[in-house]
């Protein structure tokens, strides 16, 4: 099941007042988990995809890395709550929160 973070719900845009630690806490994860390169670019992999989701077995070919590492990745981005996913036999298949980046958007938009 995914984590459900109340971005904007909790955040006006960090350029309209200081987010309180708590805010901050909430909010670091999915700044975390997109601050990898890696994860970053899975990301839009994910998002750009036919039918907004993929497997790891549609993402191996564009890392030089293993299954298990793309995997890893995507469990960190799960968890942070930019990602959804659903099993499906024994395939795993992902799909980007648009909400959840939808509310980061928000939160950075002031920043003009």
């Amino acid at each position: 099941m995914s984590k459900s973070l109340p971005l904007v719900e909790c955040c006006a845009p960090v350029t309209k007042e200081p987010m309180t630690a708590e805010q901050a806490e909430g909010v670091a994860p999915m700044l975390k988990a997109l601050a990898d390169p890696v994860r970053l670019r899975l990301l839009s992999l994910v998002a750009a995809h036919e039918d907004g989701e993929a497997c790891v077995c549609n993402l191996n070919d564009a890392f030089d890395l293993s299954q298990p590492t793309i995997s890893h990745h995507l469990k960190v981005m799960h968890e942070a709550g930019l990602l959804d996913r659903e099993k499906r036999g024994t395939w795993v298949y992902y799909a980007v929160r648009r909400d959840a980046l939808a509310d980061l958007a928000a939160l950075l938009g002031g920043a003009a």
